[in-house]
Parts: C-alpha cells; structure tokens; sequence
C-alpha cells in the first residue's frame, strides 16, 4: 500500500510541475493582490503570446484525458462531451441548451441537476474556504456549489476532475480502478510514464490512489494551459494596450465615463463596447471583477470566486425533475423528490461538512459566480446558450436584462427557486434587479460581454470597427 507520505510528496511534485507551466495556478485568494509592474508585463505577455501554443508534456497528457471517452457504457463520454472548446467549454449540444440545458450521462437514461460550467479559467479558482468568519462568506473550490474544494489535490480545478469520472449520472465509471484500466488500455500510455515516470500508471490497489492523483493533475494543467485559457479576447487586446498606454490596471478594468481616448487609444472597442465596459464596472464588477488582476498578473478574470443566491428562477424543462423513476444500482431513485426538489447550492453543501454545516441555512440557494469569459462562445452564429446554474435563462440580453429589471413586480419575472437569501445590495449606487438602466445601456453590456470571446485576431493598424 502506497504510504500517504509518499502520495503526499507525489501530489506535490505533480503541483510544482504545473506550476512551471504558464503562471496560473497560485491557490491563495487574490482579492486585493497589489499589480506589479513584472505583473504588467505579464498580463501583456500573455495575450501576445497565445498565436502559437506549445503544450508542456504534463498538458499534452492532460489533453489526451479529456478529450478521451472515459465511461461506462465504454467509449460513450468524455470531459468534452459538456465542455466543448467551441462553446466556450461548455455544453456545446444546440437542442439541450434549447430545452433542459443539463446534459445526459454515459447512461444515457440519466440526467444530473444542473447545467455543465465553463472549464476555462478554472485553475485560477483559489481553495474552498470561509473567507469571512463574521459575515460566512465562503470563496473558491469549483463546481457551482464549490464542493470539489482542492483540499484532495490541492487545487479545486483537479479535485473537480476526477469526480464526474465515477459520478452514476456523468461518466458513470464504478470505480477509480475501471478508469484506470481504461488509461492503461489506451494509445498515451507511453506520454503516461514520460510525464509521470516509470510504473505511475499503476492500476493495482496499491497503486490506484496515486494514480488517480496523476490523472486528475494532468487534467488540471491542461485546463491551466494556454490553449484552454488563454487570455486572448477582443477585451485583452484593449486591455493590454491600455497598460501599454501608462494606465492603471483598476482604471482599465472598470472605466469612468469620458475615459476612452486616454484609455484606449488605439481604438480597439467599439464605442457600445466601451459603453458597455463602463456601465458593467459600474454594477457587475463588484462579482465578476473586471478591475482586479489575477494572481500572477494576469487580466481580470471576471470573477470574485464567491457565491451569492441572485434570485434564479426554477427551470421547468430541467430533466433531473424526471429522475424519480430512474433508479441508481442500489435500487433508490436518483432523485427521490422529482418535482419537489429544490437546488440549495452551497448551502446543501455546506450540510455534508460538520465544521460548517452551522452556516448552511444561511447560504441555501447560493452558487459560485462563474467567469463571464466566453459567456458569449459558440461554434457558429445563432447557435443558442444557457446561462445560471439550471440553464433558465436562454440569452445574454435575457440575463442582463434579469439583473436590472427582477424586482420591477410589471415585469412578472418568475419567483425565485429558493426565495430567502436572495441578494439585494447596492451596486453602482442602485439595487441589484432594478439597476435603472435603459435599453441602451442593457445592448451596451451585452455588446461588452461579447467582446470575452477567446480568439479575437486584432490589426492594430485598423483598430476596432465602430
């Protein structure tokens, strides 16, 4: 049996190892990080260098894990099955984000609960902690209710990794050991050991522990690379250009108004996308921060890695309600309240740990603020998206306009799916869910969060298009 010491140092050396790749995976919590003129110019080195990626080893195999159909029934699901590249590595299937929005399983008879987020930037999630004792407010891990908490692997993107493997339904495999013997039978076995040395890929019982590790590492740090998050939209070439211009990072990421000659002065925005970049750090950025770096310097990564219960409505379609009479191998149903059920997010977490569970009640209906970083991704023009964390609203303009409109009772928004907790602060001097913006502004922001999309290709010589 493979000593924990030994695992220990193992798990460790395979975070180092990442950590040598792109600089991205720093799990302290960044809020309020101090940007250094080095951490310039590494957020200009990142959107600069993304034209050619170059895979490290440990990435290739990562790669090679999520792109391969790990399941059972064999062969019949992949991490990329709901993290599509083109859909901003998320549910990349038309008819679903028309409908239910959650995905089906390996088994395809069976659905989860909620719709797949973005894996991309997901490395930069800190570890899940209470970041605020007097206020129980509660920062990081991944999974909308932050239950992969990095407190396995050290980092909640790789703890994530591993759980959809055996997940009844998600790839639905029995065991750590059937993933392995699938690893172990497939054409990387040989990129396996290059990465990880000799006899890493060891299915046996006193093998599998440490193996597991390597796989959910090596997953992780292809997500971390920059092929998955590169930083490299229309937003990080302004953004850039706007540092080089002699601009501070917080005035770049959330604008006053009048700004845009001194802030971009090559013209890379179009003047709704700056409009819409001044109205969003005016009311979005205090969750999905646009005005802070990340933790090496990065561009703004669009999230504060909290959690909060905006007041989401339920999504009638979501097939998990119908999961009461599909039944996993112990004979109970998958979802034993079918239509009553109710999605307490991080507080229904929260229950699962004696050390926190004191605070669940008062986090019921909360979940993690995604990145809105390719919120608006998508593999060709009118191909549609979900969006929150049950798929119930279908547009950008639909999410907007739910933010700045919930609370105006003539809108006939439906009732919140958990209705206590819901947040109701003050952002940018109004109320959240009746921002008082008009319809100029709304277009204004969805026209910014379209400019988040991966893959924008400037010519600085022509500057953006009015």
């Amino acid at each position: 049996m493979q000593s924990s010491a030994r695992l220990t140092r193992l798990i460790q050396k395979g975070i180092e190892v990442i950590k040598k790749g792109p600089a991205r995976l720093d799990f302290k919590v960044w809020t309020g990080f101090a940007l250094t003129s080095a951490g310039i110019l590494l957020a200009a080195q990142v959107v600069r260098s993304n034209s050619e990626v170059v895979l490290t080893p440990l990435e290739q195999l990562g790669k090679k894990l999520f792109f391969d159909n790990i399941s059972q029934p064999a062969k019949s699901q992949s991490c990329s099955t709901c993290h599509l590249p083109d859909a901003g590595w998320t549910g990349g299937v038309a008819g679903v984000n028309l409908h239910g929005a959650v995905f089906r399983g390996a088994d395809r008879h069976t659905f989860g609960n909620r719709k797949p987020p973005s894996s991309a930037y997901a490395t930069f999630s800190p570890l899940f902690q209470l970041a605020n004792p007097a206020t129980g407010r509660f920062v990081g891990g991944t999974f909308w209710d932050g239950r992969a908490t990095g407190e396995l692997l050290g980092n909640p993107a790789a703890d994530q990794a591993l759980a959809p493997f055996l997940n009844p339904v998600e790839q639905n495999n029995p065991t750590r050991e059937a993933v392995c013997e699938q690893v172990a039978r497939s054409q990387y076995v040989a990129l396996f050991e290059q990465v990880w040395g000799a006899g890493s890929l060891d299915c046996s019982t006193g093998g599998i522990e440490g193996t597991y590790a390597r796989i959910g590492l090596s997953i992780a740090a292809y997500e971390g690379s920059r092929e998955v998050s590169p930083f490299s939209s229309k937003f990080d070439a302004y953004f850039t250009a706007c540092l080089e211009a002699g601009n501070a990072f917080a005035a770049c990421g959330r604008p006053a108004e009048g700004d845009r000659s001194v802030l971009d002065p090559r013209g890379i925005l179009t003047d709704k996308e700056f409009h819409g970049l001044t109205k969003f750090g005016q009311h979005c950025s205090a969750c999905h921060v646009s005005h802070i770096p990340g933790p090496n310097g990065e561009p703004p990564l669009f999230t504060s890695f909290g959690f909060a219960n905006i007041g989401t409505p339920r999504n009638p379609e979501n097939p998990f309600y119908d999961m009461d009479t599909e039944f996993l191998d112990d004979g109970t149903p998958i979802n034993p309240l079918g239509e009553d059920f109710v999605d307490l997010g991080l507080g229904a977490f929260l229950r699962t740990r004696p050390e926190w569970a004191a605070l669940a009640e008062a986090n019921d209906g909360k979940f993690k603020f995604p990145t809105v970083r390719n919120v608006d991704q998508r593999p060709g023009v009118g191909f549609p998206k979900a969006y929150m964390h049950n798929g119930a609203l279908r547009t950008l303009e639909e999410v907007v306009h739910f933010y700045n409109t919930r609370d105006i009772p003539s809108e006939n928004w439906p009732p919140p799916e958990v209705p206590q907790n819901v947040t109701r602060g003050n952002f940018g001097g109004v109320p959240l869910g009746n921002l008082q913006l008009d319809k100029e502004d709304e277009d204004a922001i969805v026209a910014f969060l379209k400019t988040l999309s991966d893959g924008f290709v400037n010519d600085r010589n022509k500057g953006g298009t009015q």
